[in-house]
């Protein structure tokens, strides 16, 4: 018996990875949570396949099915949107298969953060403007985070940010990241990247609140900031410099001519 925690990815059935949509199609009991897993993840699965949608379900339920799946020794699947490493809510339910001696793998997915970039065509690291991505995102009532990793705080790196769940609390986030960003920094909003539904908003962040309604963006939408999003920037790494040379790629010199 044995439990794997799949990344779903962003949204699309399609960006499930080849070894998450294998493992879907083998094993016999399938859980996820319908209000962040599209359904049509789900078109993996074996046709005989329970599949139990955890949305309603608390963590003691949960481990119910685990401990259920146990006695049948039969294998399951829980997938998580986009990877499990980020905002997963894997690691208690982790210490609970640990504690039930159940051995468990973790396929890893494609995040939303990755994906929202995609959507608007940007590269979210570029030399000599940001070579750090920030990953994060604000208090809510199911997990806090810690003062000190407060958007206003983080925002000082002036590196690029990826928000999660800003929907809610743009007004706030604008204000703090205002502190330390120059109005004229380029942001882009991206509402269920990957969905059928998927939308975006791309300004600056002095005019972004001018621009938009903020109820218009609630639940899960990433808000992403940084220079690295200006399609202006001129700056290009070296690494296909045609003068760059390395361990795949030697650059021959012009031979010198030599006068006697």
């Amino acid at each position: 018996m044995k439990v794997y925690f799949i990344g779903a990815g962003p949204g699309a059935a399609d960006l499930i990875t080849l070894r998450g949509a294998a493992i879907l199609g083998q094993v016999s009991m399938v859980l996820y949570a319908g209000s962040l897993v599209s359904k049509d993840m789900l078109v993996h699965c074996r046709t005989d396949a329970e599949i139990i949608d955890t949305a309603q379900l608390d963590l003691e339920q949960q481990e119910a099915c685990y401990r259920r799946a146990q006695a049948q020794n039969i294998e399951v699947a829980r997938l998580h949107s986009g990877d499990p490493a980020i905002y997963g809510a894997t690691a208690e339910q982790m210490r609970r298969l640990d504690g039930l001696g159940i051995v468990y793998e973790v396929v890893p997915g494609v995040s939303s953060f990755t994906a929202a970039a995609a959507s608007i065509k940007v590269e979210l690291t570029k030399p000599e403007v940001s070579q750090t991505i920030i990953l994060t995102r604000v208090s809510g009532r199911a997990s806090a985070v810690p003062e000190s990793e407060s958007i206003a705080l983080l925002a000082e790196h002036r590196a690029t940010m990826c928000i999660f769940l800003s929907g809610p609390h743009l007004k706030k986030i604008v204000a703090d990241l205002r502190l330390h960003y120059s109005d004229d920094t380029p942001v882009a909003l991206v509402y269920r990247a990957t969905w059928p539904e998927e939308r975006s908003h791309q300004s600056t962040l002095g005019q972004l609140l001018t621009e938009i309604k903020s109820s218009n963006w609630n639940l899960t939408t990433m808000l992403l900031v940084g220079e690295a999003l200006s399609t202006y920037v001129p700056t290009e790494s070296s690494l296909y410099a045609k003068d760059y040379t390395h361990i795949f790629r030697v650059v021959k010199k012009p031979k010198v001519a030599v006068t006697l």
